[in-house]
């Protein structure tokens, strides 16, 4: 089976990378040269999809499309393109228009009383500031007093949603189906660095049985009140024993599904194929018990090794997967021999967390050791107090 990703950067290498594990070829394309992803394919073509008449030389021969990016007017070239020629596209319009916008997004989890963070002005300072149409870190901004925020919204012309700040532990679940069969498939916990982008996925779980529960409860109140074909993520943070949801995305993540893949040998984008190619399912995966999984990105340089959040794989050039790396199973990286400064997701993997976590730990100092790095970093958020 060949496939097409559309959008070479984060989402696309999560698209290439899982698509090849499931054996199929990999067509990647981005209007930019030297995207990420653009080395994780079997063929990369420089291409702006919204310019559509060039799109049938180049997807005439695929059996789907998987769109890697949210850029509205692309989604919407692709959407029309594939209708008209009948390939199928790992798409759902309806759902990803609202959660793609944090106040339609809001609107849903009010109706379903959903627990969020209290919006301001009814909640106590510090609050964070998030752009309704951002995704994850994007735009995100924490102000401490009113007159801050007030200044912010005055000089702004996006739209925002203003919450409560609130401290505790972020998990996310991926939950894949179509209304009235809905498969909640793991829950993973996120490490955040300072600036809130998420450096490490780590699986399985270590929340407890009831709230992963409560956890995909939720999940599936959500994917059937979006009436979701496809696939979602939601993100929530523990707070006080309670999870409060974040955010959710309809639409093919970033780190998480690699994680997911290699701790229980799921495969969403896969899954996702076998939704939209109407693919009977095959029965593999969800292996049991699950496998420890840590998931997480570093950049070398000449004087530091430095663990930081997934911005980074962003503007590195192409990159490639190597296996066996310093102890890692597995890394996505633009490393070479002899190059001095590089990154890299490592993949690694053990018998359960507290294995996986010390062959980490392992593969650290075989990186340290090689480049006489003595200087480390693995920042994470400064506490912050909140103020009545």
């Amino acid at each position: 089976m060949l496939v097409a990703v559309v959008g070479g950067k984060l989402q696309g290498i999560e698209a290439a990378y899982l698509a090849h594990k499931a054996g199929w070829g990999v067509k990647v394309i981005d209007k930019d040269s030297g995207v990420p992803a653009s080395g994780l394919g079997d063929l990369f073509f420089q291409l702006d999809v919204t310019a559509e008449q060039a799109l049938t030389p180049v997807l005439n021969d695929v059996d789907l499309v998987i769109p890697a990016l949210e850029d509205d007017e692309a989604l919407r070239c692709l959407d029309r393109w594939t209708r008209t020629r009948n390939i199928p596209f790992a798409f759902d319009s309806a759902a990803y228009s609202i959660s793609s916008s944090k106040l339609a997004s809001e609107q849903i989890f009010s109706r379903l009383d959903v627990v969020t963070p209290r919006s301001w002005p009814g909640c106590r300072f510090p609050v964070v500031a998030k752009p309704s149409d951002g995704s994850g870190s994007d735009g995100v901004q924490i102000f401490d007093r009113p007159d801050s925020v007030k200044r912010h919204l005055d000089g702004s012309t996006r739209d925002w949603i203003i919450q409560e700040f609130i401290d505790g532990p972020s998990y996310s679940l991926e939950i894949i189906g179509k209304p009235g069969n809905y498969i909640p498939v793991q829950v993973t916990d996120l490490g955040m660095d300072s600036q809130y982008d998420c450096k490490r996925v780590i699986a399985p779980t270590d929340l407890s049985d009831h709230l992963i529960l409560d956890f995909e409860t939720l999940a599936i109140s959500l994917a059937e009140a979006l009436e979701l074909k496809g696939l979602m993520d939601v993100e929530v943070i523990l707070h006080d024993n309670r999870l409060r949801v974040l955010e959710i995305d309809a639409r093919l993540p970033s780190q998480t599904p690699t994680a997911v893949y290699w701790s229980t040998g799921q495969n969403l984008v896969q899954m996702l194929g076998q939704i939209f190619l109407s693919i009977p399912k095959t029965g593999e995966g969800n292996r049991q018990p699950p496998r420890g999984v840590v998931y997480e990105h570093i950049h070398v340089t000449p004087c530091l090794l430095e663990v930081v959040g997934e911005h980074i794989m962003s503007n590195s050039g192409a990159l490639h997967v190597c296996q066996d790396f310093f102890g890692a199973d597995e890394a996505i990286t633009n490393y070479a021999p002899g190059r001095e400064e590089w990154v890299a997701t490592l993949i690694i993997s053990g018998k359960d967390r507290k294995n996986a976590w010390a062959k980490r730990d392992q593969v650290i100092k075989e990186i340290q050791k090689k480049y006489h790095l003595k200087r480390y970093t693995d920042s994470s958020p400064e506490p912050i107090q909140s103020k009545p």
